[in-house]
């Protein structure tokens, strides 16, 4: 019994240092579609009350929170969620072509941004107690990988994700449509990716993980500059 109350204890430990980073990278992405949709003309989320910070507007309680949850507990080696999607009527904006890509990229660069503020916020970290320092600096640290894990997740050019609506915005008409009309079937999309793929790989003995090959690689190659922000280097 010491043993399984000293596991118990250490998952719930581990997870606490995940609750925070994962409310508000999701979001805090979340918010800031709706705060750049109301600044090139479209209030619909601003009327229904989603131009906001706070996090408790945004959070879907199956993606936000179960989700992460079951992942967490599942054997894959990633998690990630979801919030309510803000609503943008791309119509309404001022020029909707160019100004969905603004839209779109607000998402990636709040992630961006909270993985730099995540940074940052190491250096006064150091200055609490050793063991809320410790439980402060590994929240931060689980805040710049999870950020930047869905930044790039959503720059992919795939529609509904924030990329495929920047590429649907910046491509011609003609290449412009037809990617536009994938957004119906990128939902399943990315599930064959995530989970189909990888058990596929295991029957022909090749890593086919899609995180692995697609995410981890760039999200690798961009830890280095925020643990050196960090001062980690």
């Amino acid at each position: 019994m010491p043993d399984l109350d000293i596991e118990f204890t250490a998952q719930a430990y581990t997870i606490s240092t995940w609750i925070l980073p994962i409310l508000l990278a999701i979001t805090l992405h979340e918010a800031a579609h709706g705060i750049i949709a109301w600044s090139y003309g479209d209030d619909t989320a601003y009327k229904l009350g989603r131009v906001t910070l706070n996090p408790l507007k945004h959070v879907d309680p199956f993606g936000t929170i179960v989700l992460p949850f079951l992942l967490y507990l599942s054997p894959l080696p990633f998690v990630f969620g979801y919030a309510k999607p803000v609503p943008v009527a791309f119509h309404r904006l001022r020029k909707p072509r160019r100004d969905m890509i603004y839209v779109a990229a607000a998402g990636p660069m709040s992630n961006f941004l909270l993985a730099v503020i995540s940074a940052l916020l190491f250096h006064p970290a150091a200055l609490l107690p050793d063991a809320a320092a410790e439980w402060v600096q590994l929240t931060l640290l689980n805040s710049i990988f999870l950020n930047l894990v869905l930044a790039v997740l959503n720059l992919l050019p795939l529609p509904p994700l924030d990329g495929g609506r920047i590429a649907v915005g910046l491509l011609p008409i003609g290449l412009a449509a037809p990617l536009a009309r994938m957004e119906r079937y990128g939902l399943l999309i990315l599930i064959a990716a995530f989970f189909v793929l990888p058990y596929a790989g295991r029957f022909i003995g090749a890593n086919l993980s899609f995180f692995d090959l697609v995410i981890r690689t760039p999200v690798n190659w961009l830890m280095p500059y925020f643990t050196w922000l960090a001062g980690l280097s």
